[in-house]
């Protein structure tokens, strides 16, 4: 079988090389993001003899013709970011493919990794499937999960999620070589599903009112390679790495956001329901939290700012 592989970044890096280790299909052009294209992806077309072809837009006639003469069976997306319209998605026999790291038909969209920690999921699924009209909406292949644990943040599902995509599209891959591939209607699955959305500035900040358990998977979804959980305090924005549940403890009414301990290893802060600890904090400001000191939500910092710079002009 002979196949165009559109991608970018290291889930194309993992998948392309299973592709390639394989023998038995044959990578007839590599097409990259156009913006900053991938070097790992164009030294591997230059160890292979594969052409790299940056496209800047694959919709077009001029592209769709260039694509087209390579007589490709299939086209596969991995990370790729142009949206396919249906001429390139009918321009080969066996149409185009993609892995998407949610499992369809949940966790359609953007940053579902992020918002599976966000919502608290005892597993992440990753799955391939056709591509079609809609936006993750195409007919699966086949799916491949992995389970969550406390002990998870962004950075070790990420990591897992690349070598899951990769496993997933190069089995998905073989399987359609071979004449084995299932198809399965999205719709018998869950006939509505859902989306979510790209996580965008400002989406990072703690609310102190929520629940430990929430504020716990918040921290751990945003932390590093994210952007990290904001709070702030007088002095400034403080960024916060790392936040764990505390065992037993009790739930009462106080001051959400307020450091009410403190030890070697953290800061208590009084959440919604009870409190949690926190650690790594990283501010650009001198920061000497207190006990009674306050962290601030978004709003109240903005308010704050806003007051400080009224006071200033008068």
């Amino acid at each position: 079988m002979r196949i165009g592989y559109f991608g970018d970044g290291p889930w194309a890096h993992e998948a392309l090389d299973r592709i390639l280790a394989a023998g038995d299909i044959e990578v007839a052009v590599i097409v990259p993001r156009f913006q900053h294209p991938d070097p790992v992806l164009r030294a591997r077309a230059d160890e292979h003899g594969i052409d790299f072809l940056p496209l800047e837009n694959v919709n077009d006639r001029a592209s769709i013709a260039r694509l087209g003469a390579y007589g490709a069976d299939l086209l596969v997306s991995m990370s790729f970011d142009q949206i396919m319209r249906s001429e390139i998605l009918s321009l080969c026999p066996m149409g185009v493919i993609n892995c998407h790291a949610g499992a369809l038909p949940f966790y359609r969209g953007r940053n579902v990794l992020n918002w599976a920690l966000i919502n608290d999921e005892p597993e992440f699924g990753v799955t391939v499937h056709h591509m079609d009209d809609g936006i993750d909406t195409g007919d699966i292949i086949l799916q491949r999960f992995s389970r969550i644990t406390d002990a998870d943040t962004y950075a070790t599902v990420l990591d897992r999620a690349v070598e899951l995509c990769a496993e997933a599209l190069s089995d998905a891959i073989a399987q359609l070589s071979h004449g084995t591939a299932s198809r399965t209607d999205q719709t018998s699955i869950h006939p509505v599903g859902f989306y979510t959305g790209r996580r965008i500035a400002g989406d990072e900040w703690i609310d102190w009112t929520w629940s430990s358990r929430r504020i716990f998977n918040f921290v751990r979804a945003l932390t590093t390679p994210g952007p990290c959980a904001h709070t702030a305090i007088d002095a400034g924005v403080v960024l916060v790495r790392e936040a764990r549940p505390i065992p037993d403890a009790p739930n009462y009414v106080a001051t959400a956001g307020e450091i009410v301990g403190r030890d070697s290893r953290g800061l208590v802060v009084k959440t919604g329901d009870s409190t949690i600890l926190v650690s790594g904090f990283e501010s650009e400001e001198d920061f000497r939290p207190r006990i009674g000191t306050r962290f601030l939500s978004a709003t109240e910092h903005r308010l704050r700012r806003l007051e400080s710079l009224l006071q200033a002009r008068l």
